[in-house]
């Protein structure tokens, strides 16, 4: 059996992929709070890794003495928004880079080692690096860091026979999702997301974007001009 690392497992997509994959894989499902995580996954047989990926030493202690590893997914991270740009909130965007980027770079420190010949690292990105978003500042920082971090670990790691993804969900109903109070076109379960992961991985994809259609859409507001695209984001705005 393969030996699969989750990271972001006590909730949302990461639990779904720990359940799922914990069928016919040995799974490691890390998260920050050991009590969530043994809620989340109480009939799920899978071993629990507990750390903040905010906390180098942290990371690094957790991960020392882990055996190799078949497949790492990188899936933890946050999502907060900027609400008031004339205030902009530094410590804010701070968090939410350090979550979703600096926390990356903590885990890849700790694992990149673990990683055995023919393996495989997924990174979670997001389908909102495609656009400029409204009071994304900082997630959308965030993720487009993780699109240019997955996309040069491909180029590095292909040598090393390590086959890197970037994840690039959808609207994914999710706890972090569910705190939204704006419009979620083309929102999807975590099991749906799930199986768009998995699937992909299981190909060897280097990008896994989902819903196709959701990104179709996605990639042909691309071609409207900058003005036009924000007048639209300030409308949806006003209309909220």
């Amino acid at each position: 059996m393969k030996r699969v690392l989750i990271t972001g497992a006590s909730s949302g997509i990461g639990l779904q992929l720990a359940i799922d994959y914990a069928r016919d894989h040995q799974v490691i499902a890390c998260g920050r709070d050991a009590a969530k995580l043994q809620h989340a996954l109480d009939n799920v047989a899978c071993h629990h890794l507990c750390f903040d990926i905010g906390n180098r030493a942290s990371v690094l202690a957790a991960c020392a003495d882990l055996p190799p590893l078949d497949l790492v997914i990188l899936n933890a991270g946050t999502c907060e928004y900027i609400d008031d740009v004339k205030h902009f909130d530094g410590e804010l965007f701070e968090r939410v880079v350090r979550a979703n980027l600096v926390g990356t770079g903590y885990c890849l420190e700790a694992l990149m080692p673990k990683i055995a010949p023919g393996g495989q690292l997924a990174l979670m990105s997001s389908t909102a690096t495609y656009l400029p978003f409204s009071r994304a500042q900082a997630y959308g920082a965030s993720k487009a860091g993780i699109d240019y971090l997955a996309n040069s670990l491909a180029i590095d790691c292909k040598p090393l026979n390590i086959r890197v993804s970037n994840i690039k969900p959808c609207f994914v109903d999710t706890p972090l999702t569910q705190k939204n109070n704006f419009p979620m076109p083309g929102r999807i379960t975590a099991a749906q997301a799930s199986n768009y992961i998995r699937r992909g991985l299981a190909k060897g994809k280097r990008e896994i974007a989902f819903t196709p259609i959701f990104v179709l859409g996605l990639k042909l507001l691309q071609l409207l001009p900058f003005n036009v695209w924000a007048s639209l984001q300030k409308q949806q705005e006003e209309n909220a």
